[in-house]
């Protein structure tokens, strides 16, 4: 006779199965990750830190150094980090910063993707009490006045580091020289910014850029044009990239067209892989804008808003710049 079905058996398949159904509706959503403990304090904040691409590994230094603050200080807030897949997807990083509204957060802190088209989302987080600090891309001021909202920007001042970055690569040119600019995507300020440095400089040493084109900050369109620019002005003596993921684009480009060591290359971020090349003398400089400590700063100030309720102003952060000879 087949043996009957004993109850304590029956209760622990039971448990076992809740157990699985409740850790599936437990799983992060994609391209978010939690830090901090499962089990939230009502007096601990909830800070939602949203970059742009995963994909850069400036960002994932940023996530790295927001959960390294985080867990040294687990007391005072927990943490969600997000980002989207690529630098333009905007959609995606508009439902980010509504999936934390909907999560009730107390504080966003947002590196945007573009510096107009997040700011009706970011409004509306304001409008329902978040504290939101806008970190490395600055929002668009003007539009910032005109909805009447204030969002403060933690941040370097991205035209004064590209500028002096110029000033290290115009070191090593003449002038008459003929260079070009690889930019962001051209509706980000800190594009702006950086290209705008980059032309103060080479102005000032009467340097020549023949062409301006825009790159999405992606390495592999910045290749494209890269190689297109090197064909179309073969006296070209250097490329100004307004990002480290750009310069190394640029990097292949001049390799694969034989031009190493004939065309000089900056960048602007300190990703690793630039580092590399700067010392090797692949790239002449960069820019360190301390991607480890960047959404710690705006979390840091994050929290002193919501503890005081100051008005919030904005606030500078450190750009170094990194070349061979330091």
């Amino acid at each position: 006779m087949p043996n009957a079905h004993h109850p304590s058996r029956i209760a622990s398949a039971l448990l076992f199965v809740a157990a699985l159904l409740l850790g599936a509706c437990s799983q992060e959503e994609p391209g978010a990750t939690a830090a901090g403990g499962a089990q939230d304090s009502p007096d601990r904040p909830r800070v939602a830190l949203i970059m742009k691409s995963l994909a850069n590994e400036f960002f994932i230094s940023m996530a790295e150094g927001a959960r390294a603050h985080q867990a040294a200080n687990p007391e005072r807030y927990s943490l969600v980090v997000n980002g989207i897949r690529n630098e333009s997807d905007l959609a995606q990083q508009v439902a980010l910063v509504e999936q934390m509204m909907a999560t009730d957060v107390d504080v966003i802190v947002i590196a945007p993707a573009d510096s107009r088209a997040l700011l009706p989302v970011a409004r509306r987080a304001v409008q329902q009490g978040i504290v939101v600090v806008n970190i490395d891309n600055q929002f668009d001021r003007q539009l910032l006045a005109e909805m009447d909202i204030a969002i403060p920007f933690v941040g370097p001042d991205n035209r004064e580091g590209a500028r002096r970055v110029g000033e290290r690569l115009a070191a090593e040119l003449e002038p008459g020289s003929e260079v070009a600019i690889i930019g962001g995507i051209p509706g980000a300020f800190n594009a702006r910014e950086r290209a705008a440095g980059f032309m103060d400089a080479m102005q000032a040493a009467d340097i020549t850029v023949v062409s301006t084109q825009a790159a999405d900050w992606e390495q592999a369109k910045a290749a494209n044009i890269a190689s297109a620019l090197l064909r179309e002005y073969p006296q070209l003596d250097a490329l100004l990239c307004a990002n480290d993921s750009m310069a190394l684009g640029a990097v292949a480009a001049v390799r694969q067209a034989g031009r190493e060591g004939s065309v000089s290359i900056v960048g602007f971020d300190n990703i690793a892989a630039a580092n590399t090349l700067v010392q090797s003398g692949s790239m002449v400089a960069t820019a360190d804008q301390h991607a480890d400590k960047l959404a710690v700063y705006g979390i840091e100030y994050a929290l002193d808003i919501l503890d005081s309720g100051q008005v919030p102003t904005d606030r500078t952060t450190p750009v170094d710049v990194i070349s061979g000879d330091r």
